[in-house]
């Protein structure tokens, strides 16, 4: 489905990651990667993860930094010329923004969390806007509490939906190339950054238990999604937000 494609996927952390799921089941499918990490702390882990695809390479790009991004781009300019896919799997918050009352949030803590869960987002995707072919697809990954109250999720709720905001103004200016770009919505699954939630497990019980499919969300579907978006297949659809959750985001209570 991707063989003669190629992309970036920003946020890859470790093995657990959402980003190295969907950076695994794109090569899968024959696309040649980018795999992009924050900073030094991230290197060797990603490094040792990229030997185990066929054609992929790593960059280090903290997104909070334009002149990484530019560099990131000029990169891939001078390697490939153009690139055909995009993913964005970056979001943060401090932890002691998610642990009282949204309320509380402080000043520092409510910039930091939009900045880093959601700026970096347009920034990438405006440094690398000169080198996306034109029918190009770009995604990130938001969750339910962009919509609806989840304890504990705080301002991270309210950076989700900023990001979401983001994808539908997006896609509407870059429609005009056909440039795709859409959100994916996993429920709860254990990542990096999702442990920094207060009552997580919690929450993935929760959610096992109610869901249509009594099960967890697999990380595998969120990179079959993600495969799809960046494929042909998906070359009609724009401004989404796609559930990936078991079904759990349709039930009332």
């Amino acid at each position: 489905m991707l063989t003669g494609k190629k992309g970036i996927i920003f946020g890859v952390a470790n093995q657990h990651s959402l980003a190295w799921k969907i950076a695994q089941r794109c090569a899968a499918h024959g696309a040649q990667l980018a795999i992009a990490y924050q900073n030094d702390r991230f290197e060797e882990k990603v490094n040792a993860l990229a030997q185990e695809l066929p054609d992929a390479f790593t960059l280090q790009c903290d997104l909070n930094n334009d002149a990484e991004i530019q560099q990131v781009a000029s990169t891939l300019r001078e390697r490939w010329g153009q690139v055909d896919f995009m993913a964005h799997c970056v979001a943060y918050a401090l932890r002691e923004e998610l642990m009282g009352r949204y309320l509380d949030t402080s000043r520092e803590g409510f910039k930091l969390a939009l900045e880093t869960s959601v700026y970096t987002f347009v920034a990438a995707t405006r440094h690398l806007e000169p080198i996306l072919r034109d029918g190009a697809s770009i995604l990130t990954l938001t969750y339910l509490g962009s919509e609806r109250v989840v304890p504990g999720y705080n301002v991270m709720g309210v950076a989700k939906a900023a990001l979401e905001a983001s994808v539908r103004y997006m896609a509407s200016e870059l429609g005009e190339r056909q440039i795709r770009v859409n959100a994916l919505s996993p429920g709860p699954v254990s990542t990096l950054a999702a442990r920094g939630i207060r009552g997580f497990t919690s929450m993935m019980e929760y959610v096992r238990h109610h869901a249509p499919f009594k099960r967890d969300t697999d990380p595998n579907e969120v990179g079959d999604a993600a495969v799809f978006l960046f494929s042909d297949m998906g070359r009609g659809i724009t401004g989404e937000v796609i559930y990936i959750d078991a079904g759990y985001h349709i039930l009332g209570m």
